[in-house]
């Protein structure tokens, strides 16, 4: 594994663990030129489905997009990155265990809408405004006493 500090080529494992629940391996390494430590993950190498947009279009999965959603719809929420990972990592085993070629994006949507609903309640507001394109007060009304009951 190549320094990110110095670009040398070879690193020292130092510590290997298996994190969030068995999804990945988090290994601490130190360069062998420079001395500085650095953490690397390993997940699996998948293949998730091509995702469909609304126009038609298909474009590769991309998990930043996926984070994304999640950051923007908690920014300033108490809800621990743990959670946000955790979210995540379900959306994804949904997307996979699937078996389909191509999935689309209103899928992955009403999925991100799921999981936000479990983890804070404002955010899955903010989220669902957004992604169903609220046109009046009396849909984002009509959401919020739905979320009330």
């Amino acid at each position: 594994m190549k320094c990110p500090f110095c670009s040398h080529p070879d690193s020292a494992v130092v510590e290997t663990r298996v994190a969030e629940e068995g999804a990945f391996i988090r290994r601490r390494r130190q360069c062998l030129s420079c001395g500085k430590r650095f953490t690397t993950y390993e997940r699996p190498d998948v293949s998730f489905p091509t995702v469909v947009k609304k126009d038609g279009r298909r474009i590769d999965y991309n998990r930043d997009k996926l984070q994304a959603s999640f950051a923007l719809a908690l920014r300033k929420r108490p809800v621990a990155s743990a959670q946000v990972d955790a979210a995540i990592e379900h959306v994804e085993e949904q997307l996979l265990t699937a078996g389909v070629r191509e999935v689309p994006s209103s899928r992955i949507g009403e999925l991100v809408m799921h999981e936000l609903r479990k983890l804070d309640k404002v955010a899955y507001i903010r989220f669902a405004s957004v992604y169903r394109s609220f046109e009046d007060i009396d849909d984002f009304k009509l959401l919020v006493d739905e979320v009330r009951t």
